[in-house]
This record gives C-alpha cells, sequence and structure tokens, in this order.
C-alpha cells in the first residue's frame, strides 16, 4: 500500500519534470553556494543554452530590451501560485443544506468554501482540473482603501496578514493588502500581487471550451487587461464589456461621474470557445413586420454589402446580376452580364454609383432563392435585392460590448438584496443578479456545467445561477469562495447576527433557495437549492506525516498516530477525495461493516475505513464490493496478522483496486 500525500501539488516541480521529459539533454546541474562546512550545494538546473537550439528561437535574458507585462514582485507571483500547501478543507456540517432545504444535509453538488481564495484554489486544482465551464469574479477594486473589499467590512490587519499567507521564505509579509494607496509606493503592485496567482491556478479549472468574466473599474481595467493576457494569451480574448451599472454617474467624482465598470472576457481556448447568444428582444421582435404565404414572421434586410469591401473589385467573386421578369415572377442570378427582352438587370449599385457587391456568393444565392425577392428603392431609384430574415429559427442575438442599465436589470444589486429580507447596511453594494445571469446565458446552456466564484461576496452569482436553473429546469452547479471576514461588532450586520460576510452569504442562498421553492413549487422539485459549507483549515496530518526525517526514532515512537486529535473521520474523508480528485458534490453514503464505519464514495468508486482495529471481516468485505480505490488509516489494522493478510485479500478478490493509507 502507498501513502497519499495530503498536499497540493507542487506545480514549480511538474512543470520541470514536464521539460526534463521533452528536453533531458537541457537538465544539468549546477553549484548554487557553499555550506558551513565549505561543502558545495549542487542544486538540479536548465541549460540555457541547449534549449535555446532545441526550440530554435531566440531565448531573452537580463537586461535585453523586450515586449513583456512585468511588476515588482511579479517572480514571487509565480513562486506563490506554484508552491504547495499542506491544507486540507473540513465539511461544517451545522451549515451545510440539502438540495431540498434540508439544514445539515450534504446531498446536494453545490459547494461553499470558507477560506483564504488561494488555499482553495489550490485545495481543488486538481479534483477540478478542466471541469469548470465558467469563472466569474469580481475582485476587489484598487481604490486605494480597502484592497478587498469596497465595503465597510474590516479585518484586523494582524489576523488578516496572517490568514493571507502571503509571505516570503523569511517570513517577512509580500503584501498587506489592508494598506494600499500611492504613498506605500506599491499601489499597483499589491493588487496585481494578489490577483495573478489566483488566475494562474484558476485558467487550469477551466474547459476546453470554458471561459472567464472579470468584473472590473477604471482604476485597474489597464493592468487586469494585461495581466488576463499574461495568463490567458491574448489570442483568448472574447471581448470587452462597458457594463453601465449608475447611469446618473457617481456624484462624488470630481470630473466625469463615472456611470460604468467594465468586464473583461477570456476564453481558455477561443477556436474551442462554446459561445451563444441573447434571445431576441421585444424590440428586434417588432421590426419582423412581414409575413410569407406560411403566415411566417420575416423582415426584409439589404443583400448588398456595406461598410469595408463593399466595391466591386474588393471582391469580384462576390459580384454577380439578378434578373427579374415582373410579368411572370421569373427570378434567377447569373454572372452574366446580359440584356434580355422583358427582364430587369439589377446588380449591385452604391449610392454614389459604383459598383459594389452581395453579402452571398453566387452558389449561395441559387440554393436560397426563394429568401431573396427583388426590389424596387424609389429613394435611390435603383432596383436591389432584399433577403428574407425570418424570426423562427433565428440565432440568438449577439452581445453588444455595451451592456445598459435596462439590459442587465431594472433594479440595483441592493434592491434585490432588500427583497430576500435584508437591510441593505448588511451587505453594501451587491452585485446585480442581471450582470451574472447575462454571463450564464452566454456560455452556460449545457445543464450540469459549473460556474466557479471565487470573491464571492454576498453570493450574487449563486442566487443568479439558481434562478437560471428555475427557469429551465437545469442542474448547473457552483463552487463559491469566500474570506471570512469579520463584521466589526458595531455593524448593522453584526447586530443582525452574522459574524462574517460567509454567514451573510449562506443566509443569502438558503433564503434564495426556500423562495424559489415557495413561488413553483410543482416544479422544482428536483432543484437543488442545497450547499455543502467547507472550511479551509491546517492538514489532518500531523507534522511527522509530511517530514519523518525531521524527527529521530525516539521521537518517532511518540507518534503512535500520525492524525491530529481533534480530526474525524469525515475529516479524512474529504482531504482523501481531494487527493485522489473525487469530487466534493459525489454522493456520500455511511455504513458499518464488522463494527466498523465505512464510508462509500460516488457508489463505490471509493470506499474508506478510518477506524482501528480493522479486522479481516471489514477488509474482506470492502474488498469484495470491487471499489476503484480503498484507503484505510496507516495505524487502523486490529492486528499485525491483518496487516500481513491484507494485500492478499485484495489480490484474492479485487486485484485491480488500488490501495492506498494514511
Amino acid at each position: 500500500m502507498e501513502n497519499l500525500k495530503m498536499h497540493t501539488p507542487d506545480l514549480a516541480e511538474e512543470n520541470y519534470r514536464k521539460l526534463a521529459e521533452l528536453f533531458p539533454n537541457a537538465v544539468t546541474e549546477t553549484i548554487t553556494g557553499y555550506d558551513e562546512d565549505g561543502k558545495a550545494i549542487i542544486e538540479r538546473a536548465i541549460d540555457a543554452d541547449v534549449l535555446r537550439q532545441e526550440i530554435a528561437a531566440q531565448v531573452v535574458e537580463g537586461s535585453q530590451e523586450r515586449y513583456q507585462f512585468t511588476w515588482p514582485d511579479k517572480k514571487r507571483s509565480v513562486v506563490l501560485a506554484n508552491q504547495p500547501i499542506a491544507k486540507t478543507l473540513r465539511l461544517v456540517r451545522e451549515k451545510s443544506v440539502g438540495r431540498d432545504g434540508t439544514p445539515g444535509s450534504i446531498d446536494t453538488e453545490n459547494i461553499y468554501i470558507e477560506g483564504d481564495n488561494l488555499d482553495a484554489l489550490k485545495l481543488l486544482q486538481e479534483t477540478y482540473l478542466g471541469k469548470v465551464k465558467m469563472i466569474y469574479i469580481d475582485p476587489p477594486y484598487n481604490t486605494g482603501n480597502d484592497l478587498l473589499y469596497e465595503d465597510d467590512f474590516s479585518e484586523p490587519r494582524d489576523d488578516f496578514s496572517l490568514s493571507s499567507g502571503q509571505y516570503d521564505e523569511n517570513g517577512n509579509v509580500l503584501f498587506d493588502m489592508r494598506i494600499n494607496n500611492e504613498s506605500n509606493g506599491r499601489f499597483h503592485t499589491d493588487w496585481l500581487n494578489m490577483l495573478y496567482p489566483r488566475l494562474r491556478i484558476a485558467k487550469d479549472f477551466l474547459t476546453s471550451d470554458g471561459v472567464i468574466f472579470i468584473s472590473i473599474d477604471e482604476n485597474e481595467v489597464a493592468n487586469a487587461k494585461k495581466l488576463c493576457e499574461n495568463v490567458f494569451g491574448a489570442d483568448n480574448c472574447v471581448g470587452v464589456i462597458s457594463n453601465t451599472n449608475n447611469p446618473k454617474g457617481r456624484s462624488d467624482d470630481k470630473y466625469v461621474a463615472t456611470a460604468h465598470e467594465y468586464i473583461l472576457i477570456y476564453a481558455k481556448s477561443l477556436p474551442s470557445l462554446d459561445w451563444y447568444g441573447f434571445d431576441p428582444t421585444e424590440e428586434i421582435t417588432r421590426r419582423y413586420n412581414k409575413k410569407d404565404h406560411d403566415g411566417k414572421q420575416y423582415r426584409e434586410i439589404d443583400l448588398r454589402k456595406t461598410g469595408e469591401n463593399d466595391l466591386r473589385e474588393d471582391r469580384p467573386n462576390l459580384f454577380y446580376y439578378f434578373y427579374y421578369n415582373e410579368s411572370t415572377g421569373d427570378f434567377y442570378p447569373s454572372r452574366e452580364d446580359k440584356s434580355i427582352e422583358g427582364y430587369i438587370q439589377i446588380k449591385p449599385q452604391r449610392e454614389d454609383g459604383r459598383e459594389g457587391n452581395w453579402r452571398w456568393g453566387l452558389e449561395t444565392a441559387i440554393k436560397q432563392i426563394a429568401d431573396i425577392v427583388p426590389k424596387f428603392m424609389p429613394a435611390r431609384k435603383v432596383w436591389g435585392v432584399m433577403q428574407k430574415d425570418y424570426l423562427e429559427g433565428r440565432a440568438l442575438v449577439k452581445p453588444t460590448s455595451s451592456w445598459t442599465f435596462k439590459d442587465v436589470n431594472s433594479e440595483r444589486g441592493t434592491e434585490e438584496f432588500i427583497t430576500l429580507g435584508f437591510d441593505k447596511r448588511v451587505f453594501p453594494k451587491p452585485k446585480p443578479i442581471g450582470t451574472i445571469q447575462r454571463c450564464i446565458r452566454l456560455c452556460m446552456r449545457e445543464s450540469d456545467d459549473i460556474v466557479m466564484d471565487f470573491f464571492s461576496g454576498s453570493a450574487t452569482t449563486a442566487q443568479a445561477l439558481m434562478q437560471f436553473n428555475a427557469e429551465n429546469n437545469g442542474h448547473r452547479k457552483f463552487i463559491l469562495v469566500q474570506l471570512p471576514e469579520g463584521c466589526p461588532v458595531d455593524s448593522v450586520a453584526a447586530k443582525a447576527g452574522y459574524s462574517t460576510i460567509c454567514d451573510i452569504g449562506e443566509e443569502r442562498i438558503r433564503r434564495v433557495g426556500k423562495r424559489i421553492r415557495e413561488e413553483s413549487p410543482l416544479t422544482t422539485g428536483e432543484l437543488d437549492t442545497g450547499f455543502r459549507v467547507f472550511r479551509v483549515d491546517s492538514s489532518n496530518m500531523k507534522d511527522v506525516y509530511y517530514r519523518p526525517k525531521d524527527f529521530k526514532q525516539g521521537q518517532l515512537n511518540l507518534f503512535a498516530d500520525n492524525i491530529k486529535e481533534d480530526r474525524t473521520p469525515e475529516d479524512l474523508l474529504f482531504q482523501v477525495m481531494l487527493d485522489l480528485g473525487v469530487l466534493l458534490s459525489s454522493k456520500i453514503e455511511e455504513t458499518v461493516i464488522a463494527g466498523k464505519k465505512v464510508f462509500s464514495v460516488a457508489d463505490g468508486y471509493l470506499i474508506a475505513c478510518f477506524d482501528k482495529d480493522v479486522t479481516e471481516e471489514t477488509v474482506k468485505a470492502i474488498a469484495q464490493k470491487h471499489p476503484f480505490y480503498a484507503v484505510f488509516r496507516d495505524s487502523g489494522m486490529a492486528t499485525d496478522s491483518v496487516m500481513t493478510n491484507f494485500e492478499q485479500i485484495f489480490e484474492t478478490y479485487s486485484p485491480k483496486t488500488v490501495r492506498r493509507v494514511l
């Protein structure tokens, strides 16, 4: 049996191995210093000269000029993103809600995580690699005040620095997210150092056709776009939305009353992007004011191309003639320039009299001749050709780069928050649901997609998704992450009973689920309105589990068990699930075999028993269920005989089962 590693992957080590596998001849060793005894310290290295030869490209080093986006401490941000952590997620059952709203139940596929989102992303990265269809984040705006939130919540600086874990190897804080103004000399650096490692990791969560939406204001939109180009690639930019969130403009702006924010949209891979549009609005529908003989609505749009490349010489293959006989109704296209008695020759002609071209090629025009009609243009005194654009089966409307207040929602986020029974002072300025729902509609048409929001705030994303699911009987799931910032003792939120922002977000999801079920009881029976709550915590394992070489033999004898005394079997189960890449939302069943508690995850894919004094009867019963993974405590076997026979039992009953211990 092998031991589980029980910590997040070391991405730097993995990258080195990949490079070594591709170019083994570039791997070398070098002296990086000398120890106190004068012995050379030799470490692995990559030979840049060999690498340059292999890739046949210019490798830029040192201070040589080149195009790049950088800032102080960027290298440390990269290291921070790649560093492994020995932490875990612990289920908070008392805060969790079942899919039908039952308190304390975990029969739900939605996830809510309390903790620093960098830690949470690292813990989730192997399990949810390539599984998230959409990420929406509303990161802290760099206003020069509170870098984390634009509201009145705060956390004591020392407490936050401890929880953020943004330290260098000497224990010094890399950046303090509580102090961010021009006077500290790191105004943009601190913000970039906060967001960069999180985006680096988040990219790997996206499916091949996945997309990320980032709400941002004017203070950092330029840097945020450069950051996204650095992480996702400039070629994967889907677009930049100007999102009007305050039509009257901010009254306290000095020169220009800002009425909008921005939404940056980047794909994991633009060629693979699964992208939709919006249903036609009532305004668009009114334009379809004609009906054919079958009663189908359509509008007429000019077949002549306008705008760029609309001259005959620009696209000669798109220039041809139509011939129309008014008496017989005969109508057809041809490249021949001819004069036929009784027929009108129609060509694409610009307003200035020069010859233009058509939007369709000749073959398309022949094939779809029933969808085009000749028409005299009185204003221009020429004949033209019009396309019948049908409303039925019409393609979804492409989103524009400007979202108006009416487009997004007629209500502000605060007003939506109040309708759930909250005092508006409990959480100032929550995002409007309409903003996030528009993003969801553009990329999450599949009913089992996953959306992630790791700056979840008041949990607007969860409400937007649940309401969208209710509309079309969907089973889309959410993963939310929020730092449990404390509510000041004299705040309205604290007086209302909320200790942290997480408490507010969790209560919002409960109220939304309850309201949806009450409003549509007959159609929401299968709707998942629950969520499992997890909290980022230290590892379940003692230090000796990770660093046995740091302990002497006599000390090792003191550790009869390498698991912390305050951890439950359920705690161990979820850390094992993270380590083995099993979804946290998987179905979990508990049974008792020979007096021992046994967990069956994902219909027997993983079976685990963390009790002590496990007998051969329990081991045999688990093996006979043929799980893919079977996990036990290293010190869990009742006797040496059980330990000795363990492997033989599995070889007899389930030889393909992967056995692990912790």
